[in-house]
């Protein structure tokens, strides 16, 4: 039996954690400047929230699921039939895969937008971010105790999310400037 899940602890998890990069957030202003260092912080707290509510049951702790109705491979069929999001968004569990990512996405451009290798960094880290998707459909297919389910569809979802937020990042980023901070510690 997995002994946690539910939006109640989602919901909590994200609050936990987000107290704890906060207070990572205080100490990377002082060495990176506000712009970066909130974006770093908060990076990490949105890769976070993905993984609480993507590994924890959304219904509570489902009990035990046998191992012969745990399924054997992903879904591969793209763009099927998908249930209704979470009670607390309205709309469909693709639109909500990619909104989830946005923020990742975004805030990857601005944590990057400070130093010269970011030309190089966002893509990288683009790449990552999908990594990352394809790492929670894997672990949501091998524990089946989670009660989720592996589906490639997620997996394009979650990336249109995050390059969807590495151009709402571009935009950040230019209204921002966090390069800024570079040039002062230069001096």
């Amino acid at each position: 039996m997995f002994p946690v899940g539910g939006v109640e602890v989602m919901l909590l998890g994200a609050l936990a954690s987000g107290v704890v990069l906060a207070l990572v957030a205080r100490f990377l202003v002082r060495r990176l400047g506000w712009v970066t260092g909130v974006a770093l912080a908060g990076l990490v707290w949105s890769l976070v929230v993905i993984a609480l509510i993507t590994l924890l049951p959304a219904n509570g702790a489902p009990g035990v699921v046998l191992a012969e109705d745990r399924l054997a491979t992903c879904s591969w069929d793209i763009g099927g039939p998908a249930p209704d999001g979470f009670w607390i968004f309205s709309g469909g569990q693709r639109l909500l895969n990619a909104l989830v990512f946005v923020p990742s996405g975004a805030l990857l451009v601005v944590a990057a937008a400070r130093w010269r290798s970011a030309w190089a960094t966002v893509p990288a880290g683009l790449v990552l971010l999908a990594a990352y998707s394809v790492g929670i459909e894997l672990t949501q297919l091998e524990l089946a105790r989670i009660d989720r389910a592996c589906d490639v569809t997620d997996i394009v979802d979650n990336t249109t999310g995050a390059a969807v937020g590495v151009g709402v990042g571009l935009l950040l980023a230019a209204m921002l400037r966090p390069w800024r901070a570079r040039r002062r510690s230069s001096r």
